[in-house]
């Protein structure tokens, strides 16, 4: 596993403004700008593949990984149906999908490939993938967010894909889709007006920038269960994307950060962030959640015969 070779990351929202109606807000032209400074890096990097871990693609039993070749389909947002179609025709690597569900199977986890015409890829999957690799320069593989799934089961999953890139000698780049803060109007707003949608949604998403722009990663991780006691958001949301970017990455602060953008997004908090390794740290901090290298499924947490 210490094979392994990330060459960097990005945390990106899975919002569609930014593809589909990037000059309707001046914040949503500053985002796609911010896309297309990272489409240009992956470019001139030598990576082999992008892995988008997307948490709008949430799965209930297990990990999904996609595995067909070519998907293609044309997709329109949830919540943002009025703002058009997204066609899309993407290209897998279909190998790498495969072992990496060797993978987690060996380290105790139930995983499974998607590989069939005209399954549904999710909004933050496609926005992703048609912003940072609009050629299908390099393949890609989309792994599931686990609705489920506890901090043991997304670290190890984490390592799984470790693993993977070990076994086949690849160089990746990782991509988060996810917000900061998820709540949102719920009626339509004017996209000149939009805002963050409360003081302390922005206070948080602000915090938890600074700790990116630190690239201190791992400290994000081990805090990541207290900024979801603080902010508003779905827990596939808050504190997932940090646990799986760091197993995947490196457990540790040896990051360069840097935020290209951060926005609101019809009152979420959406940003676009890199994170790239390096030889500084922030801190030599002991840190109190434990490591796992397998899961062995939910612990039994209750005496038996216990009312």
């Amino acid at each position: 596993m210490e094979d392994a070779e990330v060459l960097f990351g990005i945390y990106c929202p899975p919002h569609p403004q930014p593809l589909l109606s990037p000059d309707a807000n001046h914040g949503y032209s500053k985002l796609r700008a911010a896309f297309e400074t990272c489409r240009e890096r992956i470019e001139q990097s030598d990576a082999d593949l992008l892995i988008v871990y997307s948490t709008t693609w949430p799965s209930i039993i297990g990990h999904q990984i996609q595995a067909h070749p070519e998907p293609e389909w044309v997709h329109v947002d949830d919540d943002f149906h009025y703002l058009g179609s997204m066609p899309y025709k993407f290209k897998m690597d279909v190998d790498f999908a495969e072992c990496l569900v060797d993978s987690a199977k060996s380290r105790g986890l139930h995983s499974r490939t998607i590989a069939y015409d005209g399954f549904p890829i999710d909004t933050g999957s496609v926005v992703a993938l048609k912003l940072l690799n609009p050629d299908n320069r390099i393949p890609a593989c989309i792994v599931s967010s686990n609705m489920y799934a506890n901090r043991s089961e997304t670290i190890v999953l984490g390592k799984s894909i470790r693993d993977a890139l070990s076994k086949q000698k690849k160089k990746a780049v990782v991509v988060v889709v996810s917000s900061l803060s998820n709540r949102m109007f719920t009626e339509h707003i004017d996209p000149t007006e939009d805002r963050i949608h409360s003081p302390k949604d922005d206070e948080w998403n602000r915090k938890i920038l600074e700790f990116f722009a630190d690239g201190r990663l791992e400290d994000l991780s081990q805090l990541s269960r207290e900024i979801h006691g603080q902010i508003r958001v779905q827990k596939v949301v808050a504190y997932k994307p940090a646990w799986w970017m760091a197993a995947t990455m490196g457990q540790h602060n040896n990051y360069d950060g840097e935020v290209l953008a951060y926005e609101a997004l019809h009152g979420s908090g959406g940003a676009v962030v890199t994170l790239t390794p390096s030889t500084g740290s922030v801190g030599d901090k002991e840190f109190d959640e434990d490591d796992v290298e397998y899961y062995h499924g939910d612990r039994d947490v209750l005496t038996k015969g216990m009312l």
